[in-house]
This record gives C-alpha cells, sequence and structure tokens, in this order.
C-alpha cells in the first residue's frame, strides 16, 4: 500500500501514445540511460506486454521470473521485480506477454485504477534512491496506461514525424484529462518530442510546423531523427547510447534528457 506520510519520491513519467510504432519504447529506454549518463538513478517499468523495453535492456523472456504482473496482481515486493542492466544507474520491471491478461483480471478490482501508483510509493521504494521512474506503456489507452497516468507526475508523448500524426493525440489528451479530474488532478503533459525525424523530408517539416503551431511549448526543442543506429541498438539488447555513443540518435537523446531536465528544474525553482 501507498504511504501518503512518506516524503517526495522520484519522479514518475508515463511515456504514451496509444498508436504504435512511434518510438515510445525507443524513447523508454534511451531518455533512461541518457539520465543515468548524466549521474541519475533510473527505473524503467515495462508496462507492455510485448516485453520490448525488457528486450531492449538485455533481460532475457527466461530470466523474467518476477514481473509488472506480479507487482501490480500478485503485490510482489519490489526487491523481487527490480533488475539491474548492463547500464550503470539504470534499472527495470520487465513484463512478459502474461500482462496481457492483466486488463481482463483488473476489471473486478475495486483498486484497478491505483495498483501502480500505490506499488511506487510504497516505502521499499525509499531504499532504491531512485531520481526517475519511466513507465513505457502499452499502444492502446487500457486500464494499464490508466494506471501509469494515475501513477504518474506527468505523460511525455512521442509523435511520429508522419502523416496524420496529430490525429491521434486528441484521444490520448482526453484521456490525460479524464485522469486529471477523475483520479490525478496533478498530472500534466510533460511535452510531445518528435521522433524518426527526416530533415530533408518536407512532411518531416510540415508535421513539426503543425505541432508547434497547434501545441506550442508542449513541443520538446529537441527532435529525434530517423537514425539507423537507433533502429539497430535493440538487436544488441543495448541503449543506442552504449551501442554507438557518437550517433546522431544518441546526441539527439542526450540533448532530449538535458531538456527535460532543463524544464524539471524550472519548474522546482
Amino acid at each position: 500500500m501507498s504511504d501518503p506520510s512518506r516524503p517526495s519520491g522520484p519522479k514518475i513519467i508515463a511515456i504514451a501514445n496509444q498508436k504504435g510504432g512511434v518510438g515510445k519504447t525507443t524513447t523508454t529506454i534511451n531518455l533512461g540511460a541518457a539520465l543515468s549518463e548524466s549521474g541519475y538513478k533510473v527505473l524503467v517499468v515495462d508496462l507492455d506486454p510485448q516485453g520490448n523495453a525488457s528486450t531492449g535492456l538485455g533481460i532475457e523472456p527466461e530470466d523474467r521470473e518476477f514481473t509488472t504482473y506480479e507487482l501490480l496482481l500478485e503485490d510482489t515486493a519490489l526487491e523481487r521485480v527490480i533488475v539491474s542492466t548492463s547500464t550503470a544507474r539504470l534499472f527495470l520491471i520487465p513484463a512478459t506477454v502474461d500482462l496481457s491478461s492483466a486488463d481482463m483480471e483488473l476489471m473486478s478490482n475495486e483498486r484497478r485504477s491505483t495498483l501502480l501508483h500505490d506499488a511506487l510509493r510504497q516505502h521499499d521504494m525509499d531504499r532504491f534512491g531512485f531520481d526517475y521512474v519511466l513507465i513505457d506503456c502499452p499502444p492502446s489507452l487500457n486500464l494499464l496506461t490508466v494506471n501509469a497516468m494515475v501513477a504518474a507526475h506527468s505523460v511525455l508523448v512521442p509523435l511520429q514525424s508522419e502523416f496524420f500524426a496529430l490525429e491521434g493525440l486528441s484521444q490520448l489528451m482526453l484521456t490525460i484529462r479524464e485522469v486529471r479530474q477523475t483520479a490525478n488532478r496533478n498530472l500534466r503533459i510533460e511535452g510531445v518530442v518528435l521522433t524518426m525525424y527526416d530533415s530533408r523530408n518536407n512532411l518531416s517539416q510540415q508535421v513539426e510546423a503543425d505541432a508547434r503551431d497547434n501545441l506550442g511549448d508542449l513541443v520538446f526543442s529537441t527532435v529525434i531523427p530517423r537514425n539507423v543506429r537507433v533502429s539497430e541498438a535493440p538487436s544488441y539488447a543495448l541503449p543506442v547510447l552504449s551501442y554507438d555513443p557518437g550517433s546522431k540518435g544518441a546526441t539527439a537523446y542526450r540533448a532530449l534528457a538535458s531538456e527535460l531536465l532543463k524544464k524539471n528544474a524550472k519548474l522546482a525553482a
């Protein structure tokens, strides 16, 4: 159970977009790696039954004995579900396909929307000393995503630089507003980050212009380029910052982490 008397814990960011293939998991992994490279202790929570964040951080399926499923539905202790990765200061709660049945099982639980919130705010969390928790949400607006939003302080939205990119945002924004009105009134939008950006492509430039016109300062200045090294890194079970530290993708994620840290420092001031 969560304890409202405990001191404030880590900053919790849900990385969400109900559209698949927008760079959500890639952003979770590499933003986490960039923050850890900057000296912060980071926990990635894999809330996607596909388990791609777990695979991308080098945790094989056979090594995922305890997962987000056990954390949410069996109240398994944090020390059993949190595992280290090959990246210093970067930790993971892995996921398996078992999580795909969680939505149905959660329906009958009266605490169905707050299970992750409570799990990440128990006293045991304090001894890990995390600075940031990044939640990789599934590509849908289901109960798992709602759990992430109820648990989070903010939502970061990866937006692919392609036609119709902005159309899917309206439903996501409505969900965020509903969660804010019913279960987490302090939830805010961390920002929108443009992914798979090709500066030579007129379409990418048009999507960027539309996003900045419509969303203003919510859009990060940093854009994540379409970069083959970013695409290759997961097959080596590494963040791109480890796989090719000098690549354009690694440089972009470092810039995104820096921008996020500056934004949060201003809010805290």
